[in-house]
């Protein structure tokens, strides 16, 4: 695989495991929360723990999170680094938006205002 095609593969992983709102929460929960083992986390889903196991594994495989074992527990880390990528990903949308409604300001700026 070339390394364009590798990275185009992480990115997919990256974008994949964000679609999901369960896995946007766990991470929301180790952000604000920190390291938590797999029972704190499950304590705050309605699932069974084979479903959470495979949220975290996808959050694992798109480096979002780090796993430790302590003893038979295993923590869970929030992963922050890989999410510069999406933001370096949204970068030109968020130029095209704001020349956008740049444009549209100076639009309005120049309409005259209705009288009553």
């Amino acid at each position: 695989m070339s390394a364009t095609g590798a990275r185009e593969a992480s990115e997919d992983r990256l974008f994949a495991a964000l679609a999901n709102a369960t896995r946007r929460e766990v991470l929301r929960l180790l952000r604000d929360t920190g390291p938590q083992p797999v029972q704190a986390i499950a304590d705050h889903f309605d699932m069974r723990r084979p479903s959470l196991s495979e949220h975290l594994k996808v959050l694992r495989e798109a480096g979002l999170v780090s796993e430790e074992r302590a003893g038979r527990q295993r923590i869970y880390r929030l992963e922050a680094a890989p999410l510069a990528e999406v933001q370096d990903w949204l970068h030109p949308y968020e130029r095209f938006w704001r020349d956008r409604l740049k444009g549209l300001g100076e639009l309005l700026d120049r309409m005259p205002d209705d009288e009553p």
